[in-house]
């Protein structure tokens, strides 16, 4: 049985998620209190495998704060029954979350009289901390639209084979910041940059004339050796800790270029292993 426990702040895209995941035959039930958690994994699950083989729940900031301190006990509880268990946490910068509660023109749940939106939005990260510091997986979503959002969560968590460890690469540009959701992130910057070449300018690292600019430079060949011996050393590792998913992201300049490049020809080397393997350009859209 499976069992995807669906939090994070409020506008950083909880309801898309657990719609995703009900498009992908889980049963969802939204905002459960965190003190029925228990009653409901022994009264519901365990008792009709077939109805909830496959179950999502949203726990958020709605629950009381008591509830939520509560929450790593509990999930324990869970574990111990023998239902794999999996935390999805999904968060986004303040900036971020202003400017969606502001264009949508939503009230969050924290805020009233005495607090406003941005108050609101650190209490609640303070309420979810005993939560979040859990997560299996964290999703950032400050520049994730909804279409993107929902292929992550398909192909991370919808689609996921069990207990099949879920090698997630991704490119990005420094100038639109690091993604916060990455578990390894290495520098590609000092490398030769095709942006400088005319010709290349308007290409990207999936390019042909692109790959073979990259491929025929020596410093690019052993940055790109280095991180494949790198991960073939502690992936295994992080595997033999039942870690569920393992993030890794190049970045370059504006993360059109090296970054991609390197991204791919590490997805492609890793395609051979048995890990699941995904692959996105954070700046490609």
């Amino acid at each position: 049985m499976k069992l995807v426990i669906v939090s994070g702040l409020s506008g950083s895209g909880k309801s898309i998620a657990l719609e995703t995941l009900e498009d992908c035959g889980y049963y969802c039930i939204d905002n459960l209190p965190v003190a029925l958690l228990e009653s409901f994994v022994r009264q519901a699950m365990l008792t009709d495998q077939g109805t909830f083989q496959k179950t999502a729940l949203g726990i958020d900031a709605r629950n009381q704060s008591a509830s939520l301190s509560q929450f790593p006990a509990t999930r324990a509880m869970v574990a111990a029954s023998g239902i794999d268990c999996e935390l999805l946490f999904l968060q986004a910068e303040p900036f971020a979350l202003l400017k969606r509660f502001s264009e949508t023109r939503r009230k969050h749940p924290l805020t009233d009289a005495t607090h406003s939106l941005s108050e609101a939005i650190e209490l609640e990260w303070q309420l979810l901390e005993p939560v979040s510091q859990q997560a299996d997986l964290l999703l950032d979503t400050t520049y994730t639209n909804v279409h993107q959002l929902r292929q992550l969560i398909r192909d991370r968590v919808g689609a996921r084979e069990k207990r099949l460890m879920s090698l997630y690469f991704q490119s990005f540009g420094f100038k639109n910041g690091i993604p916060l959701d990455t578990d390894f992130v290495f520098d590609a910057r000092c490398l030769p940059n095709p942006h400088w070449e005319p010709a290349l300018r308007s290409k990207t690292g999936k390019d042909s004339e692109v790959i073979e600019f990259l491929s025929k430079n020596q410093d690019v060949c052993e940055y790109q050796d280095y991180l494949t011996s790198f991960l073939e050393k502690w992936v295994p590792r992080f595997e033999a800790e039942n870690r569920s998913y393992l993030t890794i992201a190049v970045g370059c300049t504006g993360g059109q270029h090296r970054s991609v490049y390197l991204i791919e020809q590490l997805a492609r080397h890793f395609r051979a292993s048995p890990y699941d393997i995904l692959v996105r350009h954070r700046e490609l859209g």
